[in-house]
């Protein structure tokens, strides 16, 4: 029986991406044999990029469903700090499940402002979401002057008492007991080694809300792209006219597709407020931005968001976890190797300007890695930036947004 083409298409792009994966993970391989540094892949970086990313990844998660639907979503960032603050409310009172439905509520409320916003009174998008970012800065200061300001229990006007710890676990055989991925590691042989150490991060000191997060890149993509509601989502966001048309109600698809964004984000504030182990103000640190502009870097897809994701929350390991900046330097060395071989493809498929802009990017990198001995601590604290942002130039000319993404849109109106 012959195969579908778009069957034989998916599988050749799936296999595609796969060796371009094991290709990158090997030159990762090679940079940390050839500047000794193990921190690259340890596992110890390994499980600090899941906590650093998984923040990130539900926020542009987040924005992935507002825009697929034809929102856009700026308003990340506030509706991840009010989730911060329904999560800080929501532990103090029943322990870390009680912060998990805190953290819902509260994103989802700020999902719902700028639904009412953009969709029903017509609001600018980008005017609605930079509002939003505004005022929950200072609306969760209001609340918590007004909750914890008698500093019980060790809240205050900045940060909630201690909320618990939730339980973790290691994969039995694998990360436990006899731990095979631990031991791998410890051989320190090419590949192998940073193959089991970057593993074994990954799949010990989990906890239930860490797997809920990660859960939620295949279900989001399984709801997007294999139900009725994810092609309604869709069908919102790319001809709102036509979808109406056929009796889908774009109104209460992008009500819907906005409340579970802003969901979605504050899931992301639930993570940051587990780690710390309580509520802080400002501890966001904007990365409902940085999620942001993972998800155009992931081309709108949950695949390639997750990839971005895990790109800032990488770099960002690397640089808490290094004893010294020849760790970032020797970071700085495997990206602009990554930058190279997109620029050399670029040249390949005839992108002239782009290949001539990555293989600028990576020349510097590389000769900057190759020469430097140290780098000042305010170039080391801003890596993840720069390296998301070099990344990032090498997408720009990939981009597909829905057709219809950020549209004032009007029942009965031709666009």
């Amino acid at each position: 029986m012959t195969r579908p083409e778009g069957a034989a298409l998916r599988l050749s792009r799936t296999r595609r991406m796969l060796l371009i994966l094991a290709l990158g993970f090997v030159a990762l391989s090679a940079v940390r044999v050839i500047t000794g540094e193990t921190v690259l892949t340890s596992s110890g970086t390994a499980r600090a990029m899941l906590i650093l990313a998984l923040p990130i990844g539900m926020c542009a998660l987040g924005g992935l469903v507002a825009e697929r639907a034809g929102v856009i979503n700026i308003g990340l960032e506030g509706m991840m700090i009010l989730g911060t603050w329904g999560a800080g409310f929501g532990g103090w009172h029943y322990g870390p499940w009680g912060a998990l439905l805190g953290a819902l509520i509260g994103g989802a409320f700020g999902g719902l402002i700028h639904a009412l916003a953009t969709v029903t009174f017509g609001v600018d998008h980008i005017v609605s979401g930079v509002a939003i970012n505004l005022v929950a800065a200072g609306l969760v200061r209001f609340l918590s002057e007004a909750v914890y300001a008698d500093g019980a229990q060790g809240g205050g006007p900045t940060q909630s008492p201690p909320i618990g710890s939730a339980a973790s676990f290691s994969i039995p055989v694998l990360s436990s007991g006899p731990n095979l991925l631990g031991r791998l590691e410890d051989t320190d042989l090419p590949v192998l080694s940073d193959l089991g150490g970057v593993l074994y991060g990954l799949t010990s000191g989990l906890t239930a809300f860490a797997l809920i997060a990660l859960a939620m890149l295949p279900l989001t993509w399984f709801v997007l792209w294999r139900t009725a509601l994810g092609l309604r989502w869709r069908s919102a966001g790319e001809n709102p006219v036509a979808a109406e048309s056929l009796g889908v109600n774009v109104y209460r698809m992008k009500y819907l597709a906005v409340i579970t964004s802003g969901a979605l984000a504050g899931l992301g504030g639930l993570m940051l407020v587990l780690f710390t182990g309580s509520y802080r103000e400002g501890q966001t640190g904007g990365r409902g931005y940085i999620g942001l502009a993972a998800m155009i870097f992931g081309n709108w897809r949950p695949g390639g968001l997750a990839a971005g994701s895990g790109l800032f929350g990488y770099s960002d390991a690397v640089r808490l976890r290094a004893s010294s900046s020849a760790a970032v330097l020797a970071l700085l060395l495997f990206v602009g190797i990554l930058l190279a071989a997109v620029g050399v493809w670029d040249l390949y498929r005839r992108r002239f300007v782009l290949s001539a802009v990555l293989l600028v990017l990576a020349g510097a990198a590389i000769v900057g890695s190759l020469a430097l001995d140290a780098l000042p601590s305010e170039v080391t604290t801003m890596t993840p930036y720069l390296v998301t942002l070099a990344v990032l130039a090498s997408a720009t000319q990939r981009l597909r947004p829905p057709a219809a993404d950020g549209m004032r849109y009007r029942r009965g109106e031709e666009h």
